[in-house]
């Protein structure tokens, strides 16, 4: 019995090894965008936050039966994350730590993770419209950032050449 139980966590061990060999770079790439710090440096947050959603993917490893273990890894993520996103408000020079916790964790799963609208609702307990709404705000926020300024408002002069 002892020899089974022995290979049957050897076995599971192995398995969980794998997936996070293939899917670790990814999902702290995730976590460094929802925490909002740089991306190269150290992220201790990311990381705390990725280990976390790790250690709950691998205590459920046997009952995923069939389910991608990517996607209840992600939906750990961003359920932790939304939990604790009073910790990351203060802004940590990452790419989209102008925007609020929740606005990053819609756009990052919605456009970073390609997760649909729907989805993305039921996993914040959201409706479908907010989700849409959130992320056309964080877009539109992130273009001006791209820019350096607001988007332009008409002008007097707008449309005039200048030399």
């Amino acid at each position: 019995m002892r020899k089974r139980q022995s290979a049957r966590e050897c076995r599971r061990a192995r398995e969980f090894e794998t997936f996070v060999a293939g899917a670790a770079g990814r999902l702290l790439h995730t976590a460094t965008l929802l925490t909002g710090e740089p991306s190269g440096g150290p992220a201790p947050a990311a990381e705390e936050l990725l280990t976390l959603a790790l250690s709950r993917t691998y205590a459920s490893w046997d009952r995923l039966r069939g389910e991608d273990p990517y996607d209840r890894t992600r939906q750990e993520l961003a359920g932790h994350f939304a939990r604790t996103a009073r910790r990351h408000r203060r802004p940590r020079g990452g790419l989209l730590d102008r925007l609020p916790p929740q606005e990053r964790l819609i756009l990052v799963l919605r456009l970073y993770e390609g997760v649909a609208e729907e989805q993305t609702a039921a996993l914040l307990g959201l409706p479908a419209e907010r989700v849409h709404t959130l992320c056309l705000r964080a877009v539109a926020e992130m273009r001006s950032t791209r820019r350096g300024t607001a988007p332009p408002a008409a002008s007097p002069g707008a449309g005039a050449v200048t030399p």
